[in-house]
């Protein structure tokens, strides 16, 4: 098996990696599903690769934005727009700040991925979430602690310490063995699903297990959020209608 790197630089950014896509991202949506429903919570996280492409675009000098690119990004936005707007109309309230927070929480997600693409290319693909998560854990700790202090709380139901066991070892520990593992046997196209995955089983679970109620804009928003998505991943160039026509050789005589 392997070890964790010794100290040294690379621990710098490992611990600017487990700020940005573990603990930070994880204390917002967390906070913010307090108050929204987890469906809006899933179509924010699927504008992800929006924010992705931006900073690549703005921090990576081999990935820029193209024309076509730029379509998606502006349609995805379009998206963002459409679920976040009709609830800031009537002031900041709860649900607004709720919905803030996923959306930062999703471009921290997507600083995460160009700063590990900058600066974590080649770590083997266990060694760094395991880094990651052990120094999220370092400053989620204290904080928890210092803020929330549970050592006050009454022990957790045994259904929400299960709860809470299933969220970390299936939907943190799990997923992340099987992300980096899907990194390294898979190309990027298919590892890139899991983009379409979450809003979309995202908004289905919240509406039928939990009998979440969303208004339009949220279907209209998740529509044109993936729509970005796909366009910014070129699904729509792949697609054999829209593929240019060759013209025929000229027949020589």
């Amino acid at each position: 098996g392997r070890r964790l790197p010794k100290l040294g630089p690379v621990w710098i950014h490992f611990a600017v990696m487990g700020l940005v896509q573990n603990a930070l991202p994880f204390t917002l949506f967390n906070w913010g599903e307090q108050y929204i429903d987890s469906a809006l919570a899933a179509i924010s996280n699927g504008a992800t690769p929006l924010f992705t492409i931006l900073f690549a675009h703005i921090f990576v000098s081999d990935d820029r934005i193209t024309p076509g690119k730029m379509v998606g990004v502006l349609v995805g936005f379009g998206g963002l727009i459409v679920l976040i707007a009709p609830s800031l109309t009537g002031g900041m309230e709860a649900t607004s700040w709720g919905l803030i927070a996923v959306v930062v929480a999703s471009i921290s997600y997507g600083v995460a991925m160009v700063y590990s693409r900058l600066n974590l290319r080649g770590m083997p693909p266990l060694v760094a979430p395991t880094a990651q998560l052990t120094v999220a854990t370092l400053y989620m700790i204290p904080l928890s602690l210092l803020i929330e202090r549970p050592y006050t709380l009454p022990m957790p139901s045994l259904a929400a310490a299960g709860s809470l066991f299933v969220l970390a070892a299936f939907g943190t520990a799990l997923a992340f063995v099987i992300y980096y593992r899907l990194i390294e046997q898979a190309n990027a196209s298919f590892v890139s699903m899991v983009t379409y995955v979450i809003p979309v089983f995202g908004v289905f679970l919240g509406v039928v297990v939990l009998n979440e109620t969303l208004t339009w804009n949220a279907y209209v928003g998740c529509a044109l959020i993936l729509a970005g998505v796909m366009v910014v991943n070129g699904v729509f160039q792949s697609l054999p209608w829209l593929q240019p026509r060759r013209k025929d050789a000229p027949v020589q005589l």
